[in-house]
């Protein structure tokens, strides 16, 4: 967070009066592979290793931190992931998405691939149905973003994310001006503790589009729930993947678009 001066004008008094405020940070994440540069993330200057490794991970690039040799933060926004010697990073850039991309806070990747072209391509295996979390616990979950997000209380300007395990317990907690990051943020932070991504569900603040829903299936987290709006996109990949996708979640109320199965009372 940074502190600012603003000039807060109120219409009714018809005055104006200068007040400290806080807003939210963006500052740019080099991540390099072995030397070679592969995606610029704009991002809030936190949990940056996290988001380092959720952001390989999620987006297909590595199939777990076991690949990983070592991560190294410089202080001029560079990442510098080294894989094991028996990895080529030319292979595993060419088996993920394009190389060298910016992917900026407000939506993600500038890169634009159809959704169900993509499913295609990823053949991604379906999700195992024995997952199952009371509706009481998904709940309180996404009510509990709120209260634990001190940025976005204070700035209002940030996308919160979190993984629970299946009885509720906070496993990871991450706040983002992109919605994308805040997911691998928590992501990234899991794989690096070695949870098991098959006994937790992900809650977020952001809306449910195909690419968020996607980060998950490649994980292989089976209930993805938000306060915020779902996107057909999403719900396609959930069909696809057999993910329980879930939201509106406000008050003792929440949708549930796909496999409301794995919800119990």
């Amino acid at each position: 967070m940074q502190e600012v001066s603003v000039s807060r004008i109120d219409l009714l008094t018809k005055m104006s009066e200068r007040k400290r405020d806080f807003v939210a940070e963006e500052t740019p994440l080099h991540i390099f592979l072995n030397q070679i540069h592969y995606v610029t993330i704009l991002c809030t200057p936190n949990q940056l290793k996290e988001l380092a490794v959720g952001h390989l991970l999620s987006e297909g690039l590595l199939k777990s931190t076991d690949e990983i040799g070592e991560v190294h933060l410089e202080g001029d926004g560079k990442c510098l992931v080294r894989l094991k010697p028996n990895l080529k990073v030319e292979t595993q850039i060419a088996m993920a998405q394009p190389f060298a991309r910016l992917i900026v806070s407000a939506c993600g990747s500038t890169d634009y691939w159809p959704i169900t072209k993509l499913m295609d391509r990823l053949n991604l295996p379906e999700i195992p149905k024995g997952f199952k979390v009371e509706a009481k616990i998904l709940l309180e979950s996404v009510k509990q973003l709120n209260k634990l997000a001190e940025v976005f209380r204070k700035t209002g300007g940030v996308h919160i994310a979190a993984i629970y395990s299946r009885e509720g317990e906070l496993k990871a907690l991450a706040e983002d001006v992109g919605r994308h990051n805040a997911v691998d943020k928590v992501i990234g932070e899991c794989a690096l503790r070695s949870v098991n991504f098959r006994n937790c569900f992900l809650a977020l603040s952001g809306r449910l589009t195909g690419d968020i829903v996607l980060k998950t299936a490649r994980m292989q987290i089976s209930i993805v729930i938000s306060m915020a709006a779902t996107i057909n996109s999403g719900i396609e990949v959930a069909k696809r993947t057999g993910i329980t996708l879930v939201g509106f979640a406000r008050g003792n109320r929440m949708n549930a678009y796909t496999h409301a199965g794995r919800i119990t009372f």
